[in-house]
């Protein structure tokens, strides 16, 4: 995104991280937890984090995978157990509570499943993991997320249509298209 930090980019009277909050406090998620990397400084002068505890990843340079391993990782050193964790990113501005409260009812009904989010190649984020997929969480490391764990538990995953909200902003141009109402 060149000079601009995604996060920060301006979208329904907050920015898009602070959209991914909204959309998460809406949910039925018990409890939000916000993964900053780069920029962290910025990010958390900019946007109303007051609902969300805050976890500082050091390892953001290694990508996504990095995000999701200090999310876990906390998790573990404040002594708190939860049944799974539902990941999202703040950079899919149409994801919105009830495709979250879709996907939590979904894990509900079976927590032996991940749940995920279908793509028309793959399955990926917003996506639920129980407890026992934790440990491989804490060995990701790379810039690819969960990807890997998703494939190896192929068996196990209820990839759900998102109906068109899983538009990514990875490029200026996506974010003048959604800015613009012209999402492809």
């Amino acid at each position: 995104m060149g000079e601009h930090v995604k996060q920060l980019l301006a979208y329904n009277d907050t920015n898009l991280l602070g959209n991914a909050i909204k959309a998460a406090q809406a949910s039925t998620s018990e409890d939000i937890y916000v993964v900053l990397g780069a920029h962290n400084q910025s990010i958390q002068a900019q946007t109303d984090l007051t609902a969300c505890t805050v976890i500082l990843n050091h390892d953001w340079n290694n990508g996504l995978g990095s995000s999701i391993t200090a999310g876990i990782t906390y998790f573990e050193s404040m002594s708190l157990h939860y049944d799974a964790v539902l990941i999202t990113l703040a950079d899919q501005p149409l994801i919105d509570y009830k495709y979250l409260n879709r996907m939590v009812e979904l894990w509900q009904a079976d927590s032996e499943k991940i749940i995920t989010t279908h793509y028309q190649s793959r399955s990926g984020v917003p996506a639920i993991f129980g407890k026992e997929h934790f440990n491989d969480l804490l060995k990701l490391n790379k810039d690819f997320g969960a990807k890997n764990i998703i494939a190896a538990n192929k068996d196990v995953v209820t990839a759900v249509d998102p109906e068109g909200k899983a538009f990514d902003i990875d490029t200026w141009e996506a974010y003048q298209n959604l800015l613009n109402n012209k999402l492809k």
